[in-house]
């Protein structure tokens, strides 16, 4: 295997690991409004992500940094194309940060009221654009032979595409609703695991036909595999669910999120940016990587890192692992 198609499978396992965890905390965003009942419920759900948010954002900017360096052709086509879909979720990111700081800063019930409102906003708009530009990457976007991207915004907004975003907004909120009876007692467990079967019933739906899709317009015998073990877990996760099985069904729904993006990958190799006016001016590992050298000095520096940060981050899950409940939040107002 050739160092470009290694940084391929790298940068495949970023995205993975990033819609992994970054999921279920947009997820627990879209719940603020769907699930909680008052600000103290509220409160328990942005608890429940409070300390790891941001440590799951370090996924995207790793993605973000290898694809830049490993395959500069992809990053500048892929940035210059999306650029305002990618701007909107950047600035989603930049306030659902700021408003996760700055709504305890002041005690007015309007000044926290906004700032939730933003959380609820700045999770599901970006759970629903990263869909869409997947959808786009998978499909093939209007490349021309000098491998610019030719189209329009709206050409990013085909059927296709979007119902790649529906299936990513209910997968994440569905994850995120798992994570919810995960980590909660009483009465919003309860509550979490209910909605939990009715989102995921929507999310089996949409998912099957948005995959589907996928393999008869790309597919082979490997992501055929990837396809059915989606579809297994996502059915296995509302079993569990229905169990009471919490940590099950959390688990077999981020199977369902690693095989789906695996399947997607696997539809995309060996190109990184299929075009859709002619094969030949697609991108692909080949033509769209950086030099061996540079694959080279990265792929060392990968293996140094990569385990400290692995180990942090698991760390941190580990230290705040423990459920917490309306109780807890009284406790700390009074």
């Amino acid at each position: 295997m050739e160092l470009h198609d290694v940084w391929f499978v790298l940068i495949a396992v970023l995205w993975t690991g990033y819609f992994f965890l970054e999921g279920f905390d947009f997820g627990v965003g879209v719940l603020t409004k769907l699930l909680a009942r008052n600000r103290v419920e509220k409160r328990v759900l942005i608890n429940t992500i409070g300390p790891v948010w941001d440590g799951n954002e370090v996924w995207l900017l790793t993605a973000g940094g290898a694809t830049f360096a490993a395959f500069p052709d992809w990053y500048a086509t892929l940035f210059s194309g999306f650029y305002l879909p990618l701007l909107v979720i950047l600035v989603c990111l930049i306030v659902r940060g700021v408003a996760f700081e700055y709504r305890v800063k002041r005690p007015e019930e309007n000044w926290q009221r906004n700032w939730e409102t933003a959380i609820f906003w700045t999770s599901l708009i970006p759970a629903f654009l990263w869909g869409v530009a997947f959808g786009n990457i998978v499909h093939g976007v209007k490349i021309d032979q000098h491998f610019e991207y030719v189209g329009s915004l709206w050409d990013l907004l085909n059927p296709y595409a979007l119902l790649g975003g529906l299936v990513t907004l209910t997968l994440f909120t569905f994850h995120g609703t798992v994570f919810t009876a995960l980590k909660t007692v009483g009465e919003i467990r309860e509550r979490a695991r209910k909605l939990a079967t009715r989102v995921g019933l929507v999310t089996a739906v949409l998912a099957l036909v948005f995959l589907l899709w996928t393999q008869v317009d790309s597919g082979d015998a490997k992501s055929l595999v990837a396809l059915v073990v989606a579809v297994a877990a996502l059915v296995a996760a509302l079993v569990a669910n229905q169990a009471g099985r919490e940590g099950w069904s959390f688990a077999l729904s981020g199977v369902t999120i690693v095989a789906a993006v695996a399947m997607l990958f696997l539809t995309l190799f060996p190109n990184v940016m299929p075009s859709s006016l002619d094969a030949d001016w697609s991108l692909t590992v080949t033509n769209a990587s950086s030099s061996p050298y540079t694959l080279k000095i990265m792929t060392w520096c990968a293996g140094i890192a990569t385990p400290v940060v692995l180990l942090y981050q698991g760390w941190t899950y580990w230290v705040f692992r423990k459920r917490i409940g309306t109780q807890h939040i009284a406790e700390a107002a009074h």
